[in-house]
């Protein structure tokens, strides 16, 4: 699809929009971080939008939250104060997944009324926008998970909750990024191309897997590098079965965290190597590589010092963003080897 002067501004929109839901997750990982996800025990749509604006309506919230485990098991004996400090991190959570919402719906409806998005531009935003809505009430399921019985919350909802968010960015930006310039994907055979999907779905796997570990607290024990407090392969592994053990013993999801690290790294490395062999390929295409290899080594050593000094909140936050960035990259990567090849253009505009 090429860029028009009438797709330039929906691309831009898309690509704030885009930014928007990438500083959600980057606020989310700090809430988490700083333990202050279950602090709003209700999920108000309407009326949330609004925090509490007396003191009558703050500890009428301080007593609501006293009834769950968080205050009963972790926080009893807190004051007020260090209660609205934990409120406000969630309360902005969730106030800018709405004004993200806000932000996407209101110019797609104008957009639509332009008669700007149609066809299957109009069916590629009509499904974000309905992937943005199903994202907030899977972040309340999340948050209901930590309000029974435990204070936290599933791994595998978070895990959910995260991965939906990264995908509606990366779409955000996919679509945004068809309507930067047309796509010739009968011209690109090159070799890097399905190489570029595999690590795409390698980086996915280790982020679902920095997912477990985060909801499982794994980055806690074994603040050791390169072994596991002296052992490369830990003792603990394989104490839940040979399918459980890989998705709730915290041991083995930090030993498989720690092992696709390093097997995301060997990929960057051979992918950058391979692109400077490469023939004819477009400048964004060199420079998509050469970006993959430097996040890769940044991100890479950010969690090693974030596992060395037991996961701070500044490295931990850091180490999150890192991973959406170095995500985000990858999809440049692959959306970029969609694209003609040099050469082959060349031929083609020639011959034309």
């Amino acid at each position: 699809m090429a860029q028009t002067q009438s797709t330039t501004g929906i691309r831009i929109w898309l690509l704030i929009t885009a930014f928007m839901v990438f500083s959600m997750v980057a606020i989310g990982g700090l809430t988490r971080l700083t333990r202050s996800g279950l602090s709003i025990v209700e999920w108000k749509p309407i009326s949330g939008i609004l925090p509490p604006l007396t003191e009558e309506a703050w500890h009428a919230e301080f007593e609501s939250y006293k009834q769950y485990p968080e205050y009963q098991k972790i926080n009893q004996g807190m004051q007020l104060e260090d209660f609205k400090f934990i409120y406000y991190w969630e309360y902005g959570h969730r106030l800018l997944g709405r004004l993200i919402g806000f932000v996407f719906a209101v110019p797609l409806l104008v957009f639509a009324l332009q008669k700007k998005v149609r066809g299957t531009l109009a069916f590629k935003l009509v499904m974000a926008l309905i992937l943005g809505g199903a994202q907030g009430v899977l972040g309340w399921w999340m948050v209901k998970s930590g309000l029974v019985d435990r204070p936290s919350v599933s791994h595998f909802r978070l895990a959910a909750h995260l991965l939906l968010a990264l995908f509606l960015m990366c779409f955000l930006y996919w679509v945004a990024m068809d309507l930067r310039a047309p796509l010739r994907r009968h011209l690109n055979q090159s070799r890097l191309r399905p190489l570029s999907i595999a690590f795409l779905g390698l980086v996915s796997l280790q982020i679902f897997y920095g997912a477990l570990t985060a909801g499982l607290h794994a980055g806690h024990m074994y603040n050791t590098f390169p072994t596991m407090n002296g052992l490369w392969i830990p003792q603990g592994i394989g104490s839940m079965g040979p399918v459980l053990d890989f998705l709730e013993n915290p041991v083995t999801v930090q030993f498989v965290h720690r092992c696709l690290g390093w097997l995301v790294l060997f990929s960057a490395v051979g992918l950058y190597v391979m692109s400077r062999k490469e023939d004819y390929l477009s400048a964004r295409q060199k420079w998509s590589f050469q970006a993959l290899l430097v996040m890769v080594l940044v991100q890479f050593a950010l969690g090693v010092f974030t596992l060395l000094y037991r996961v701070p909140v500044a490295l931990g936050s850091l180490h999150q963003i890192g991973a959406c960035i170095l995500l985000l990259l990858t999809v440049n990567a692959v959306h970029a080897m969609r694209e003609a090849r040099v050469g082959t253009l060349s031929l083609v505009r020639q011959a034309a």
